[in-house]
């Protein structure tokens, strides 16, 4: 199974006094990934740690970060929901709701880039920016007025001053914004999913059941085509790793909307468009991983498809239509949708085949490792460190 192991974990307690002043190098780490998954991209300026990668954890589930302080990052991505919060749109610090479906932070360290639509979005680190300091909608609400207050939060806890400094040996003044972004990014980045009953098929360690090997087909074959958009290892198409040179940022209109009969999205999520201003990125969005579907719902850039059932109905049928209301219209009829969403005739037994191997994706154990849970939580904390490592 996945994991990422930092070396000589745990070393620093049998190490003599004298032995000391190398404390504030930080604890090398190596990834451990299955032979058909190369290590992804780290930053330069932000190399992995075993410190900063339990650093970010904290900060990660911590409510202090939020401007208010009634919000972490863990609220909208639940590990027991593979990382995301079961609601069509996430609540924000203030109670305003985002206008999108929070994505999963599983993998993302192999993204190409970030959220649902924005191709400016090549890192963790800028990726972070939105929910900590936008303001359309208001997520974490941190703004320059309030960013004083939570900094000194972190700094008058002594155990955090230990983790921010061995985290960052090189800063003379290691708790900041910059630092905190930093850690969170390492340790979403340090959350790794490849522990499925798919990855045990692809390790030769078990069988599919004959359902499953059906949908399995149907997946990578030329009728179901979910390969086109999903078929690299994480199974998505914006896929980079330690050697890629030139990254593929490909986004898709699925045809779900049609709200004018010219292939309109609703106001505000209209995808690509709304960064680019070209008309004929009129809903297109970045096909998301596929790892852990089963345990995501709901679906989409807006979470208005309730059921993985629901989902598969919709690409069967070329796109989907809405029947009344404000936003009706066949998205199958769409001029803007891809060529890629055509019509395909799967009975019901193949749809049923077809859910049945994507739940397959699903890796039970990310959603109670403990070194992904809440470290303020009862029975887990500090000394949790290194142990239930994946």
């Amino acid at each position: 199974m996945t994991r990422a192991r930092a070396l000589l974990a745990g070393l620093g307690l049998l190490l003599a006094p004298a032995a000391f002043a190398e404390e504030s190098k930080p604890l090398a780490w190596s990834w451990d990934l299955p032979s058909y998954v190369p290590p992804p991209r780290v930053p330069a300026d932000n190399p992995m740690s075993e410190e900063k990668f339990q650093l970010g954890r904290r900060l990660f589930y911590d409510k202090r970060l939020s401007g208010n302080g009634t919000l972490a990052c863990s609220s909208c991505h639940l590990q027991e929901r593979a990382f995301t919060d079961g609601r069509v749109t996430s609540l924000g610090s203030t109670g305003e709701h985002t206008p999108r479906n929070a994505p999963s932070i599983v993998n993302s360290a192999w993204h190409a880039t970030y959220t649902w639509a924005n191709p400016a979005l090549v890192t963790l680190e800028r990726q972070m920016e939105n929910p900590l300091f936008g303001e359309h909608p208001i997520e974490m609400g941190v703004n320059d007025a309030n960013k004083p207050e939570i900094v000194a939060r972190f700094r008058a806890d002594a155990d955090y001053r230990n983790r921010f400094k061995a985290a960052f040996p090189e800063k003379a003044d290691p708790i900041s914004f910059d630092t905190i972004i930093k850690a969170i990014a390492a340790f979403e980045r340090g959350v790794v999913s490849f522990g499925s009953r798919y990855d045990q098929y692809l390790d030769g360690k078990i069988k599919l059941t004959e359902q499953e090997q059906r949908g399995h087909d149907l997946y990578f074959g030329e009728k179901a085509e979910c390969h086109h958009c999903h078929g690299t290892v994480n199974l998505d198409d914006q896929f980079v790793h330690v050697k890629t040179r030139e990254a593929e940022t490909p986004f898709h209109n699925t045809g779900l909307y049609d709200v004018d009969g010219k292939g309109a999205y609703p106001f505000p999520n209209r995808g690509l468009l709304d960064v680019t201003n070209d008309a004929d990125d009129m809903g297109k969005y970045r096909a998301p991983s596929l790892r852990n579907i089963a345990l995501t719902a709901p679906y989409m850039h807006d979470g208005t498809v309730a059921t993985l059932e629901d989902v598969i109905d919709i690409y069967a049928r070329g796109g989907r239509k809405i029947e009344a209301g404000p936003n009706a219209g066949d998205g199958a009829l769409s001029p803007l949708k891809s060529s890629l969403i055509v019509k395909i005739d799967l009975t019901q037994q193949e749809k049923a085949d077809l859910a049945a191997f994507l739940k397959t994706l699903n890796d039970e154990n990310l959603l109670t490792a403990e070194r992904y849970s809440n470290p303020w939580a009862t029975g887990s904390g500090p000394e949790s460190e290194g142990k239930g490592k994946r």
